[in-house]
């Protein structure tokens, strides 16, 4: 046993109950991120042991990684130490909730899926129907920066989040922001910590704005020869007076990843038939409100698809939107169990240059004879799954090349690209989090500020902060 090991587990069993605290490798092996495991992982039931915990990390020089339901620890780069794994899973309660006001407070540990249904006996919902959605926490989502299809209409995490809690790598238990929209006194901190990969501090609490529930709903699905044309309908929508809930063009692969067992495993049904086809780029999207409002997307859009000659034209139900949405809201997972080294870019770039870089991204990966399949959000946000078939060096190199013309592709158009999921052992040779910053002599100030002793996620972050 390590000094650092003995030293754990004569302190923490003090603040949270020696039930608490796990030490068996059998059980920390949950726990590792990019092949390394802690020391030990300890599950706290409350604010206060939270920051307790961290401080006690913080004067032993202990490294800690925050976790949840443990769905994003592949995010990002290898940790360059890990001592303890902070497991907010106990941290699971609804603090307050006012309906008429539309706010929540929330702990960190709480599930997503179950509270969709807290708020649904209310008709709200939060917009965060993100990847891994039926297991993943509150804070590990805000903490990871994930997004999900309805940003389309609702936008990030950072719109609807209000204020948080959470504890600085000093131990120190801080808020920021506040309970209700109107609160707009003093700097946004909070926001520091959305995509930041607990590499600032533990996020305990957040606080939400909630959303009423939409009335009926209905899908739209056009598929085209190219993928010009999918985005030229986007582009028209975009200029309509239409403004759907959700927007995204899928590449022909996508109908595969789809159809896929994992996709059925996931999916909340079977996916429609016919619906999008492994020869055809498809154009979806999902809206809401009363029948005469869902005959006014359903008549503009099928216009607009047959003025752009469109192979096909689906409109989907009640009873078959729910299947088709589960699978892009989960394109990740499904993703990256298609292939044995599945490595997903993320792209960003102003939706006038979508056309550009999907061409640039079929350029790459097709020269270095990798499969391959992308959804486009509407908004210029593109997942870029590469679906290698070995995983081996002579693969890990085609990644290289293939992501390094990619992300100086994106360079070149003013847009940024990032590598979120990689094979651990290919993560050295792969700019994990894109092409270096300006800014990011500010980024490592505002760590200093935070994690003055480098305790939390340290080299995870962006230039392995």
């Amino acid at each position: 046993m390590s000094l650092a090991s003995k030293t754990i587990g004569s302190r923490l069993p003090d603040i949270v109950g020696s039930a608490h605290v796990i030490n068996d490798p059998s059980q920390l092996v949950f726990y590792e991120v990019d092949g390394k495991k802690p020391d030990v992982a300890v599950r706290p039931g409350s604010r206060e042991e939270v920051a307790d915990i961290v401080k006690f990390a913080a004067a032993e020089n202990l490294a800690v990684i925050a976790t949840g339901a443990r769905t994003k620890l592949g995010v990002g780069l290898p940790p360059q130490r890990y001592d303890v794994a902070l497991d907010m899973t106990r941290l699971d309660r609804v603090i307050a909730y006012d309906p008429s006001d539309l706010t929540l407070v929330v702990e960190a540990g709480h599930s997503l899926s179950k509270l969709l249904g807290v708020l649904g006996d209310h008709r709200q919902f939060l917009p965060l129907l993100v990847p891994y959605f039926s297991r993943t926490t509150v804070g590990g989502t805000i903490a990871a920066g994930v997004d999900s299809p309805l940003r389309q209409h609702y936008g990030t995490a950072r719109d609807y989040v209000l204020g948080m809690e959470y504890v600085t790598g000093e131990g120190v238990l801080a808020k920021s922001g506040g309970r209700v929209v109107k609160n707009v006194s003093g700097y946004d901190l909070h926001k520091l910590m959305i995509g930041s990969l607990g590499t600032l501090g533990v996020i305990v609490s957040v606080n939400f704005k909630t959303f009423p529930a939409a009335l009926g709903s209905r899908g739209f699905v056009a598929t085209f020869e190219t993928a010009e044309s999918a985005v030229e309908m986007r582009h028209r929508v975009a200029c309509s007076t239409l403004t759907p809930l959700t927007m995204e063009i899928l590449s022909p692969r996508v109908a595969d990843l789809f159809s896929s067992e994992t996709a059925a495993r996931i999916g909340t049904g079977p996916m429609p038939p016919g619906v999008i086809s492994a020869k055809h780029w498809a154009l979806t999207s999902g809206y809401s409100g009363n029948e005469k409002v869902l005959a006014r997307y359903e008549a503009d859009f099928r216009r607009m698809a047959e003025e752009l000659d469109a192979v096909s034209a689906t409109v989907l139900d009640e009873n078959t939107r729910p299947p088709a949405f589960s699978r892009k809201r989960e394109f990740i997972p499904i993703a990256l169990s298609a292939s044995p080294a599945t490595t997903i870019m993320k792209i960003s770039v102003l939706p006038a240059r979508m056309n550009e870089i999907l061409a640039q991204v079929q350029r790459a990966a097709e020269s270095n004879s990798l499969h391959w399949a992308a959804l486009a959000r509407g908004i210029g946000v593109i997942y870029l799954a590469l679906l290698p078939q070995e995983r081996n060096e002579v693969a890990g190199d085609r990644v290289a090349n293939t992501t390094s013309q990619i992300l100086a592709a994106a360079a070149k158009l003013e847009g940024h690209a990032t590598i979120p999921w990689a094979p651990s052992e290919w993560k050295g040779a792969l700019e994990i989090w894109g092409l270096t910053r300006n800014d990011f002599a500010e980024m490592q100030k505002v760590k200093r500020v935070f994690d003055p002793h480098g305790i939390m996620a340290p080299g995870r972050f962006v230039g392995a902060l």
